[in-house]
């Protein structure tokens, strides 16, 4: 199984999936928000009586700890939706949704939303693929969480941000995504120094380099190499010892 092959290739563009007839009917019903960079687009505990497409930026989605430690759950880019989980539930905000950067969202009141999906039950099969792809990748973070080492999880991390948002070919491989060493310590249940240190060891080993807070995988046939391995823990160290 190569990159190629994995089941969290890229984010998932629901815009993307609807033609533009359909796309003029959603935003029809919507109202367009921008919101400032750092700024709470909803917060745990809030009602859900909206559901958002991002148009342009980055947000995030995340949960504190009981001591207030942020928890990434998975970062959104344009043509995504999210805010959708409690508004089928009925039920209030279990996350929070941040602005990663100056965003624009499509904002639709949960009524007019379901009865979009009534209205074009064929959309409802994206928002459940939607859904069974970040049940997927949550369920995977947390076996991760379990069964693996910190530096592993680091590796395993490089792995799925470069299928989702790895641009480029021959060599070298470009995450286009900018993440600092925190985010990605808050994706994994790790601390920002392990991350700083696992990804020198890496940079040492030449299988990547970081410049202008951006990384590239170079060689990226280790990473091909981490998917297929059955027991890829003793793997990971030796990559980064």
């Amino acid at each position: 199984m190569g990159l190629d092959e994995l089941w969290f290739v890229r984010p998932y563009d629901f815009l993307s999936k609807l033609n533009s007839q359909v796309a003029e009917i959603l935003f029809g019903i919507g109202k367009q928000l921008d919101v400032k960079k750092n700024q709470l687009i909803f917060n745990a505990g809030a009602s859900s009586d909206y559901v958002y497409v991002l148009i342009e930026g980055r947000t995030k989605i995340f949960e504190l700890t009981s001591e207030g430690k942020e928890v990434i759950l998975w970062f959104c880019f344009p043509g995504e939706l999210f805010g959708i989980a409690e508004v089928i539930q009925g039920s209030n905000r279990a996350v929070h949704a941040h602005a990663c950067s100056k965003v624009k969202v499509l904002k639709i009141k949960r009524q007019l939303f379901m009865r979009f999906l009534k209205d074009y039950p064929e959309i409802s099969l994206h928002v459940i693929e939607l859904l069974a792809c970040r049940l997927r990748e949550l369920g995977d973070v947390m076996s991760n969480l379990v069964s693996d080492e910190v530096a592993s999880r680091v590796v395993k991390l490089l792995t799925r941000l470069c299928a989702r948002y790895g641009e480029g070919d021959g060599d070298e491989l470009r995450l286009n995504i900018s993440l600092t060493h925190q985010e990605m310590a808050d994706m994994i249940g790790a601390t920002r120094q392990t991350v700083t240190t696992v990804l020198s060891m890496l940079k040492k080993r030449g299988h990547l380099r970081i410049e202008n807070k951006t990384i590239y995988i170079k060689n990226h046939e280790w990473v091909n190499n981490i998917v297929d391995r059955q027991h890829p823990n003793k793997y990971f160290l030796r990559l980064i010892y």
